[in-house]
């Protein structure tokens, strides 16, 4: 069995904590790991994490790396897509790459996955996906429901008919409904959520594309290269419009575990521990008469009083307050974010790079000033800036600096100054983290203002 791991989606549902740059499965939100970090130790005690193929995008690679180092599966294969494509194109690409790369024969099964849900507990996982496994030996695509236990309202619901094979023939699949009908759907008891996770052997997800997609098939039917090549001409469609929707071979399978997609604010309270007057708490908080309400504190104190039923969410440069059950509309504040241009709905002021991140610290008319984390051995590219120059002030660390012609070393307590249109580039040649202030000062100080000339990462523009 190969796991496909999908950890490419955006996702907004979680703002402020999810953006654009960083989202929902690299947080941290129920423990000490990210998401994707116990989506994969969640297989990773039934197989080498080089039966794991991670699928993202160039956009999250680094994160993706240093999840895989958190999991000590560094044996993982990442599988970036050429551009995005909605989940049929990336699970065809997977397949392709494990038949082209893992040297995988038609009959092997694979289980793709979202890597952002929490499953526990583990064991009975473990039960559920050997029975996956199984009802895939009669060419069938499976499909994991959940029995809802609410009328909710942010996922899709599957219809089940009659007992087949261990699971239920599906009769078929419904988009998130109005509270009204997922009340109807709770009430008739045989419709379940859809978990978004399926097993199938290669050849019976071949010859389903066959007949339902055949413009995804015919590049999925050539070598990985080729369709990597192409892979812009793939439609824009998931895996459940594209086949498991329209097949004759999708069985379900009931998923006994706790599980939860964690979509909504409301979704995290119900997964959190609470205290005994149903508050869940995290951060520098304090609730005084306070009940049913979640309070996430990031960077300063949080005080509530008198609070019952409300969703308080803080990072350091955004505070959502909404009511309980109304959480689903975050997606539509960060659509109005997006369409003011406001940079808060794609990052946070900490942006992670692959050598290492920064943090903006303050900002104003001409100046910005960010904090500097450089990895040991790592290197930023060799770079210029038309619209601002930057002083550079070293407070940990020592420094390798290019500037211009002239390389030098600039330790503690030290400063250079890189002017405008000066070819530069920083490195930390030591064993500890390289921690710099910067002060730009400049007319313009987006961080679309660089020309990159050469780069250890792959970022420069051909």
């Amino acid at each position: 069995m190969k796991i496909i791991i999908l950890a490419g989606g955006g996702g907004s549902r979680l703002f402020p904590l999810s953006r654009t740059r960083f989202p929902k499965q690299f947080l941290k939100l129920n423990g000490d790991k990210s998401l994707l970090a116990q989506t994969i130790e969640r297989f990773s005690t039934l197989f080498n994490p080089s039966n794991m193929v991670i699928v993202t995008n160039q956009e999250y690679v680094h994160h993706v790396k240093t999840e895989l180092v958190a999991a000590k599966a560094q044996e993982a294969h990442i599988l970036l897509e050429p551009v995005a494509r909605n989940t049929a194109p990336a699970i065809a690409l997977a397949v392709r790459y494990c038949v082209d790369r893992l040297g995988c024969e038609l009959d092997e099964v694979i289980f793709v996955t979202p890597s952002d849900h929490i499953i526990r507990p583990l064991e009975m996982f473990t039960t559920n996906l050997g029975q996956a496994l199984g009802m895939t030996k009669m060419n069938k695509i499976v499909t994991l429901g959940v029995k809802p236990d609410s009328p909710e309202t942010g996922y899709g619901y599957i219809q089940t008919g009659k007992p087949s094979d261990g699971g239920f023939i599906v009769e078929s699949f419904h988009e998130k409904p109005d509270k009204a009908t997922a009340e109807a759907y709770v009430t008739e008891g045989n419709y379940y959520w859809n978990s978004g996770m399926l097993a199938f052997t290669i050849c019976c997800l071949m010859e389903e594309l066959r007949v339902h997609r055949p413009d995804i098939y015919a590049l999925t039917d050539t070598v990985l290269d080729i369709m990597t090549e192409n892979f812009a001409e793939m439609p824009n469609i998931s895996i459940d419009y594209a086949v498991v929707e329209k097949s004759r071979q999708v069985v379900m399978l009931p998923l006994t575990t706790e599980w939860s997609d964690i979509g909504s604010w409301d979704a995290i309270y119900n997964v959190l521990d609470k205290d005994a007057n149903g508050n869940a708490v995290q951060g520098d908080c304090i609730p005084i008469d306070c009940s049913n309400t979640l309070i996430l504190g990031h960077s300063r104190l949080i005080a509530g009083i008198g609070l019952e039923d409300l969703l308080v969410v803080e990072t350091d440069d955004v505070i959502v307050v909404a009511k309980k059950g109304e959480s689903q509309k975050v997606k539509d504040l960060v659509s109005e974010l997006t369409s003011k241009g406001r940079v808060e709905a794609d990052e946070h002021t900490t942006v992670y790079r692959p050598w290492g991140l920064y943090t903006v610290l303050c900002s104003g008319q001409g100046y910005k000033m960010k904090k500097i984390v450089v990895n040991p051995g790592q290197v930023l590219s060799l770079q210029m800036h038309y619209h601002r120059s930057e002083h550079w002030i070293v407070i940990g660390g020592t420094a390798k600096v290019t500037i211009g012609e002239i390389e030098q070393m600039v330790h503690e307590n030290e400063s250079v100054f890189v002017p405008q249109t000066t070819k530069h580039r920083m490195e930390n040649p030591g064993k500890l983290l390289l921690e710099i202030i910067e002060v730009q000062n400049g007319s313009y100080l987006g961080e679309d203002d660089i020309v990159r000339f050469e780069d250890i990462y792959g970022r420069v523009s051909t």
